[in-house]
């Protein structure tokens, strides 16, 4: 199965995760294909072909998720500056 082309995040949506990895807050993170995860924000990067990823700490390995495959997540960290953000996604029925 290929996967969908990139879709870059807005910025608003980036800079909360930004901020998630420079608290090192601990996450639920909720995939568009209904998988779930939770583990430590790390930091993000980003590949050569322009691919944006959130490193995540899990409790048996460092997980690499692809931006734009996140639907929600979650701050489970006491006092983190969001409690739930929600991935807006652009209309794919076109």
């Amino acid at each position: 199965m290929q996967q969908m082309p990139y879709q870059p995040l807005a910025c608003a949506l980036y800079d909360e995760i930004e901020i998630a990895c420079l608290h090192s807050y601990d996450l639920a993170i909720e995939l568009i294909s209904g998988a779930t995860l939770e583990g430590q924000a790390l930091t993000t990067e980003t590949s050569a072909d322009k691919q944006e990823f959130l490193i995540i700490r899990t409790a048996d390995d460092k997980v690499r998720v692809r931006l734009d495959q996140l639907q929600a997540i979650t701050a489970l960290t006491p006092g983190a500056s969001f409690k739930r953000i929600e991935m807006n996604k652009p209309d794919s029925s076109s």
